[in-house]
């Protein structure tokens, strides 16, 4: 199994003069926690995650790091702590050392860099462009889809399978894609992440079933909750 297997797709990106409001709302109304920043040509240019936003001065966060920031680095990290803090576009804000994976990694080897490395995801990068996202939860969605056969490949019929059930739900308004995640396993089709309705739910499922060659859908998805 390998990136391209389990990734987010399609991933919602920025632009580097992307303002930190726009980011924090997309954020919030698609339930995610990191955005690729990219270029007007798709080019990956770097990342913007909650980390980037928590020491922002809007919050009333408090900068406790300025003595030891001084003594490592002087004016210079001083400097850079203040952009982070108060910067107003992605390009201020975000971390420029992006760790990737192109979309034939093993799901193995995405682990080991998320270990070694300490990060929570990785944009994947197909043809030089960001065509998902691979996170902590998605390689838990994949072993447990797998259970104890995580090394074994998926047929090139799953992928396709992935592959149409993917393009079929990106032309439907109501299935919220940037919110699923589909990982197919022997022609079984497991669902993650979360749904707005029970009619979603239900939809998705008929979706999936509508497509030669699936045996079963298997349906892991939370509904989203309202709060008033």
């Amino acid at each position: 199994m390998h990136a391209r297997d389990i990734m987010t797709s399609p991933v919602v990106t920025v632009t580097p003069d992307t303002t930190v409001l726009e980011v924090v709302k997309l954020m919030l109304d698609n339930g995610i926690s990191a955005l690729p920043v990219v270029t007007a040509n798709g080019v990956l240019v770097g990342l913007v995650s909650e980390g980037d936003l928590i020491r922002r001065s809007e919050i009333g966060a408090r900068d406790y790091s300025s003595w030891w920031l001084a003594a490592i680095g002087g004016k210079v990290r001083l400097a850079e702590e203040f952009i982070k803090s108060h910067g107003m576009r992605v390009a201020e804000i975000m971390t420029r050392d992006v760790v990737t994976v192109p979309d034939d990694t093993p799901v193995g080897r995405i682990a080991e860099i998320l270990e070694k490395n300490q990060i929570k995801r990785v944009p994947v990068i197909a043809n030089d462009a960001v065509v998902g996202i691979v996170s902590r939860a998605n390689l838990l969605q994949a072993l447990a889809a797998q259970h104890e056969k995580m090394l074994d490949a998926p047929s090139s019929d799953d992928r396709a399978l992935r592959q149409e059930i993917i393009e079929m739900l990106e032309k439907q308004a109501w299935s919220d894609l940037p919110h699923l995640n589909v990982v197919v396993q022997q022609g079984v089709v497991h669902y993650w992440g979360r749904v707005h309705s029970e009619e979603a739910r239900q939809a998705l499922k008929v979706a999936a079933e509508g497509v030669a060659g699936v045996r079963e859908v298997v349906d892991h998805t939370h509904k989203t909750v309202t709060l008033i």
